[in-house]
């Protein structure tokens, strides 16, 4: 899960590293051929852009860094984590559910795929097996009982980080 994170974070790293040597120079020459820059829209947004990239790879970097803290802090080996499998059960209902705790950018709810900063993921993180936690939800409270867990360090090779 890591790594494919890396790579999505290193594909957009190298795409708007492109753009900002390669693209953008192109652009902002071409609309300084055009005149008067005062009132050069191509030129302004050019600019803009230029501007915005920058800021995005400083932030993409500062994920990318973030992203290989995770990697060695946010897996426990015994409770709920990063990359953890879990199945939980509806104390009222008795109804099975299964969730695998990613990062936000992987968040993926049709696929079961619910982010460690989410509710439901705060409340179940580092909980073990038997232990029950309390959903809070606009409309009702819930009551969740953790009944199986499968953390990324006992994932298969091809699911870890």
């Amino acid at each position: 899960m890591i790594r494919e994170m890396r790579e999505k974070l290193g594909a957009e790293i190298t795409a708007l590293s492109h753009e900002l040597a390669v693209t953008l120079p192109q652009a902002i020459a071409t609309a300084v051929e055009m005149g008067d820059l005062r009132e050069n829209s191509e030129y302004k947004a050019a600019l803009e852009r230029q501007q915005f990239v920058q800021a995005r790879l400083g932030q993409l970097h500062q994920r990318l860094n973030q992203v290989s803290e995770l990697a060695n802090t946010e897996a426990p080996t015994d409770r709920v984590g990063l990359g953890s499998r879990v199945m939980v059960e509806d104390v009222t209902t008795g109804e099975p559910e299964e969730y695998t705790l990613v990062l936000a950018e992987m968040m993926d709810i049709d696929a079961g795929h619910i982010s460690l900063a989410s509710p439901l993921g705060r409340a179940l993180k580092d909980r073990k097996i038997g232990e029950e936690v309390t959903l809070q939800l606009p409309t009702m409270r819930r009551k969740l009982r953790v009944t199986n867990l499968v953390t990324i360090h006992d994932a298969p090779e091809e699911q870890r980080l």
